[in-house]
């Protein structure tokens, strides 16, 4: 239906980012992106031309702007200012009229059908909504072929000579999001300073107590870019003596932008800077910015803080800057606040923060109330500061290393201790070979000296992540185990992902070998890898040790509107062949009622051979390596106790296997020279430039890209039937009948990994293109998505197999991973085949009684909820992260996109392997964990298999572009660059000194 401009004023909270046409009008709708959800431009934002200020264009998402649409009609940018106008044509004739922006409107048009943008019925162009877009780079305008024109569409013509694409729409894609939170400020003067601020309340709905910050700003702010302000935070609390802390993000997002928090403690607020590469607890900020307390207040329901803050609008952490602006008149702000406290709170420096229980981001409108020509008089105010009780210890959180034992030689070097790593260390140990595996993390489970765990635990060899229903708790405290060098939710601990996540196991479905891996790795290839695999972990679908199942409402309700669909009942790895319209119940890597997998096999026999030693706390920096040839590893401690300095392989024969995880990986291949040029040019540029191998041995390769993931898309439903088990509290109060079940018997809900995973179900999707998507779904006992927890079951879509998109990863010059390019649906037919699985499963649990769609809502289209959806990892991501070192025939270096051959061999060099997700070239079905320690036990064979490199004698081919022999020189020769196809074995350098004794005469 169409809503009236009026009407979306009722609904909506007004913003503005400068004076619309009309002194009277008020924004519709908060700022937002504009984007198309059309074939070929599928998720393009409007944007300002880089090439011409005057013209807006789709483009890509790192480009989009924010845009504002105003009751008279008006649309405004919030990041130029500038108005989105509609220009017509000279040609009567012609039904498209250019989109133009200017400083001043002249386009009273705009308004919104939904979400959707159109020029309304009582404008001169009548209720229009399709554009036309055309390439810039089909008329010479751009070289790019990222960014093209838009015209509004009255009739059905395009212009002639370019690439165009018709009957386009744009959104507003976060229109739920935006509507949550005003952007205009509320005056606020604080009676005991006389300090007037700007303030943008949060309701106690949206957190618990309600939440408010406020800033006033030096009197030119709005016109010159201010670099201070004075701040205003209060923030809830359920004690005056120290409860909870909350934090402001200066940027919005929490990653990559300055972030400061406060808490109370015994009379006072402290404070601190913090900055996050990743989303775990931030580092200390190291730049300068710098804040003096002007006054605190401590209630037994608040504490509030007015401050001074220097230097907070652009920072700069090693290396990774940004900045805000103040002249544009508005700021994309974030809040988080948490009701527990930090632990280690006498010093800021030293405090660890349990996970913000609620948070959000908005666009804070400056109005002209922001900049005060008191404000020096008031900054004159802050005289305060305070630090806490920090002992002169300076916060500082530098590992103590333990040097590498002197003379450490080993025939195999495996770096990553996950599902990749563990088994093929294992399996090279079989060998009789020396055998060193290095895990970044520390241990987790109880069994190798793992001590993270709740009290009801003490007393007992077992770790939260030893029982299953403790899995989930990562999302609620993850400090000290998940990784703090990336954008995304990795475990660092040893076992990986199979310490973390959820346990799901899998026998893999032949089709996902034979459709995305190359030759000698096909589903034949494979079988004898996957029995021995699954004779050592075969996994269970009953894991408590009484053989039942325990709250299985969910289960039963969502498998019988299957069944009674014609969906086919199955024992999952009974099965595996059969992933079309089937369902079962959940298969976990579990064992005796807990946690099993790589750690409770593998590393078991691994650990029993004398020639087998497992590092923990310890980073693998880079590969030290002549040319393609690998020497050794260089080594950091990660945590007390690890080990630095530079750990040698075996002469010739050794080698070093990277399972270190798709991001891990890559990150230690880019370090090491091995990686596209701009990446690598990165890592020059970092710390580690001084140490970094030369340009003329780095080795191009396409690291980094063919980024793949499950898109994630949830669903929400509920029954009155559904029963919800609160594993989050069980954590540290559990029912003392299921916490003894567990400890005596290893019975009952806590065997069953949280939330209650089940049924699972698969359905496979044709597209126009041809090709056959997978979909897995995966239910779960709990709410999400604004349905609450109690009678609500999430079934979340993951689109697999068959799915074309893809990703990148990059490196940051602070050495941080991020995903840089998302892998989600970027091709119409894997959207399309999104579409299809939801409507599929509304079709098959429509006669369900008593069931209630809550997401997407019964009055919203499966299309509409799709295509309106936000595209971003926050939402989307299942964190089944591959593909970042792709496996394949055709070599990366010549053009290629394979980073590994078919031995796992990275191309260019002649004794270093990759082993883990990261060479996956793409999804499977599902869950992939049981899938990597199959290619592990595969990839031991062909390593085993593979004759060690020989020396190389003088004046022999030693490397080059196409090279694919020995790396290794004689001695005591050295292999020396000739050009980027050719080296040469020669004799070193110093060895020619010989020639300034022989005489001429």
């Amino acid at each position: 239906m169409v809503l009236p401009i009026l009407g979306l004023i009722l609904l909506s909270s007004g913003i503005a980012f400068g004076a619309p046409a009309s002194p009277a009008a008020t924004p519709i709708f908060h700022a937002s992106q504009i984007r198309s959800v059309s074939d070929p431009i599928v998720h393009y934002y409007l944007q300002t031309d880089p090439n011409d200020s005057t013209k807006p264009v789709l483009g890509p998402e790192d480009g989009a702007e924010y845009y504002t649409i105003y009751s008279d009609g008006t649309m405004q940018s919030a990041n130029t200012s500038a108005w989105v106008n509609i220009a017509p044509l000279n040609s009567t004739t012609s039904s498209y009229k250019p989109l133009v922006l200017g400083q001043t409107s002249n386009s009273s048009a705009w308004g919104l059908e939904g979400d959707t943008v159109e020029t309304i019925e009582t404008s001169q162009w009548g209720r229009q909504l399709n554009f036309v877009a055309c390439s810039l780079q089909s008329n010479g305008s751009s070289s790019s072929s990222d960014y093209w024109e838009v015209w509004l569409q009255e009739g059905s013509d395009e212009p002639t000579g370019r690439n165009c694409t018709n009957y386009q729409t744009l959104h507003f894609p976060f229109i739920e999001l935006c509507l949550a939170q005003s952007s205009t400020a509320t005056v606020y003067e604080d009676p005991g300073t006389g300090i007037t601020f700007d303030t943008w309340p949060v309701p106690s709905s949206s957190t618990q107590g309600g939440m408010t910050f406020g800033l006033t700003l030096p009197s030119d702010a709005l016109t010159t870019d201010a670099t201070e302000f004075i701040g205003y935070l209060q923030c809830s609390s359920t004690n005056s003596t120290s409860a909870g802390w909350c934090g402001i993000s200066l940027g919005g997002s929490m990653v990559n932008n300055l972030l400061l928090m406060a808490y109370p403690y015994n009379g006072t607020i402290l404070t601190s800077f913090r900055f996050a590469g990743g989303y775990v607890m931030p580092d200390l900020y190291t730049g300068n910015a710098t804040l003096t307390q002007i006054s605190s207040t401590i209630t037994d329901t608040d504490y509030t803080l007015i401050f001074r803050c220097q230097n907070c609008f652009s920072w700069n952490q090693t290396g990774t800057t940004g900045a805000v602006s103040t002249s544009k008149g508005n700021l994309v702000l974030a809040w988080a606040q948490a009701i527990a406290s930090p632990t280690n709170p006498s010093c800021p420096n030293n405090v660890s923060l349990v996970q913000h229980d609620a948070q959000d981001i908005w666009v804070a409108t400056l109005d002209s109330n922001a900049a005060n020509s008191s404000y020096d008089d008031w900054a004159a105010l802050a005289t305060k500061t305070v630090t806490g009780d920090c002992g002169g210890g300076g916060g500082s959180s530098t590992p103590t290393p333990v040097p590498v034992p002197s003379g450490s030689v080993f025939d195999y070097i495996v770096v990553g201790g996950g599902a990749g790593g563990i088994p093929i260390a294992d399996k090279l140990s079989e060998s009789g070979k020396s055998v060193l595996l290095i895990e970044k993390g520390p241990p987790s489970s109880g069994r190798w000296g793992g001590t993270m765990k709740p009290d009801w635990l003490d007393g007992t060899n077992l770790t939260r992540f030893d029982v299953p229903g403790l899995c989930n708790q990562i999302w609620h405290d993850s400090d000290g185990i998940a990784c703090t060098d990336t954008d995304q939710m990795e475990g660092c601990v040893l076992g990986g992902g199979t310490a973390v996540n959820a346990g799901l196991w899998w026998k893999p479905y032949s089709l996902d070998w034979d459709y995305n891996f190359p030759t000698g790795w096909q589903s034949a290839d494979m079988q004898s890898a996957t029995d021995r695999v699954f004779s050592r972990i075969p996994g269970t679908d009953h894991p408590s040790t009484d053989g039942q199942l325990y709250l299985q409402q969910g289960f039963d309700i969502i498998s019988s509107g299957l069944a009674a669909s014609g969906w086919q009942s199955i024992t999952v790895n009974d099965q595996p062949e059969l992933k079309n319209h089937t369902y079962g119940h959940t298969e976990y890597m579990f064992s005796h009622g807990e946690r099993g997998g790589p750690m409770a096999t593998y590393l078991e026999t691994a650990s029993a051979r004398s020639n087998f030693q497992l590092w923990m706390n310890t980073t693998v920096k880079r590969v030290t390596r002549t040319g393609g040839h690998v020497t050794g590893v260089e080594v950091e401690a990660y945590l007390d106790g690890g080990y630095e300095g530079t750990v040698n392989l075996t002469s010739v024969t050794g080698r070093v296997i990277l399972s270190a995880g798709t991001f891990g990986t890559a990150k230690i291949l880019m370090r090491s020279g091995i990686g596209p040029t701009d990446q690598l040019q990165i890592v020059q540029s970092s710390t580690d430039g001084p140490t970094m191998i030369s340009n003329t041995s780095w080795i191009d390769l396409p690291v980094g890209y063919n980024l793949d993931d499950h898109v994630n898309t949830d669903t929400v439903i509920t029954h009155p039937d559904v029963v919800f088990y609160d594993f989050y509290a069980a954590y540290t109060d559990p029912n003392e009948t299921d916490a003894a079940n567990y400890l005596n018997s290893r019975t009952g809900i806590l065997t069953q990994a949280a939330p209650n995973i089940g049924p699972m179900f698969w359905d496979e999707i044709e597209g126009a293109d041809g090709i056959v998507r997978q979909l897995q779904w995966t239910s779960r006992v709990e709410g999400s998505d604004g349905t609450a927890d109690g009678n609500a079951m999430t079934m979340s879509q993951y689109l697999g197999r068959g799915a074309t998109s893809r990703g990148r990863m990059t490196i940051t010059a602070g050495l941080n991973t991020v995903v840089s390019t998302l892998p989600y649906l970027q091709d119409e037919n894997d959207i399309q085949a999104v579409i299809q699985g939801i409507v599929n499963l509304q079709s098959a649990l429509e006669n369900v009684a008593n069931l209630t769609w809550t997401y997407p809502p019964a009055n919203e289209s499966v299309t509409d909820f799709v295509n309106d959806m936000t595209v971003s990892y926050t939402n989307r991501r299942s964190n089944h992260w591959l593909g970042t070192c792709k496996i394949g025939t055709d070599d990366g270096r010549l053009n290629g996109s394979a980073v590994v051959d078919l031995n796992t061999l990275v191309y260019g060099t002649d004794n270093l392997f990759v082993v883990d997700a990261s060479i996956f070239p793409g999804m499977p079905t599902t869950n992939p964990s049981s899938y990597v320690v199959v290619v592990a036990e595969h990839a031991s064979e062909n390593i085993l298999a593979l004759a060690a490199p020989t020396a190389v004698d003088h004046y022999g081919q030693c490397g080059g572009l196409n090279w694919t022999g020995s790396f290794f020189c004689a001695s005591p020769y050295t292999c020396t660059y000739q050009t980027s196809y050719y080296w040469q074995v020669g004799r070193p350098f110093q060895c020619l000194s010989w020639l300034s004794s022989l005489s001429l005469d």
